[in-house]
């Protein structure tokens, strides 16, 4: 079994849905910490019961996260190892988790990270799109805000990863096509490592368009292509050039 530290949190990463992707360190650590903070605990109970474990549990989300994380650095000071998990993938991954990092920092105690599975990373894996570099962008506001910043990334360069639901899904790409262009690459990841996995691939029009005549559900990740400004297209023909 993994040796788990008194006073410390681990940040451990979940399936995001084929429950063989967790690591076998993230299973020893929730086998041996004391408690396991969760954003749903009975989504988290489900987890841990596949994996023959039973821990007890404490409800972290965003409405109580700033509320009870004084009492879990007290857990913490008093020798307790706790571990932080969301629904799936990495917490803090447009989930909650950062003010409890940040007090349990602040506080002078240990915060280890246990990787795994992350949706946004997973996605842009498979994209086809340039990931040297990328902004994750999460979930978009659903109504303040979201021109003013759908306004600003259009002009960004690098590769854009959003967080989307099905149901919103086809109004998000329209609203790319609008902001974008019709001709940014795509990629749209459908239910991530489950059964009916799905990656869909082509210009913007091309992804909306096939998404708006079948229909979506499930998790979604939209991977966007950067704006390519008339300086980057010279720069890349120049290195073109000196490479010939």
């Amino acid at each position: 079994m993994a040796t788990v530290t008194a006073g410390t949190l681990y940040v451990v990463a979940t399936p995001i849905g084929n429950l063989g992707d967790i690591s076998a360190r993230g299973r020893e650590v929730l086998a041996g910490v004391d408690a396991i903070c969760a954003e749903d605990t009975r989504h988290t109970r489900q987890l841990l019961s596949a994996y023959g474990l039973e821990k007890p549990l404490v409800a972290l989300h965003e409405h109580n996260e700033a509320e009870i994380a004084w009492r879990l650095v007290e857990r913490l000071r008093g020798g307790e190892s706790l571990a932080l998990v969301s629904d799936a993938g990495t917490p803090l991954v447009s989930d909650p988790g950062y003010r409890l990092v940040r007090e349990v920092r602040s506080a002078g105690l240990k915060v280890s990270p246990v990787p795994g599975a992350c949706a946004a990373i997973a996605a842009l894996s498979v994209a086809g799109i340039p990931s040297d570099r990328f902004c994750f962008e999460g979930f978009l506001p659903l109504k303040k805000g979201r021109h003013t910043l759908l306004t600003q990334l259009a002009a960004e360069e690098r590769t854009m990863v959003f967080y989307e639901s099905p149901m919103r899904l086809v109004k998000t790409l329209e609203q790319f096509i609008t902001y974008f262009g019709a001709d940014r690459p795509c990629s749209v990841s459908r239910e991530l490592t489950k059964k009916f996995e799905e990656n869909k691939r082509g210009t913007l029009e091309e992804v909306c368009a096939y998404f708006r005549e079948k229909g979506v559900k499930g998790e979604i990740v939209i991977v966007v292509g950067g704006s390519v400004s008339k300086k980057g297209m010279r720069e890349s023909v120049d290195e073109t050039e000196e490479d010939n």
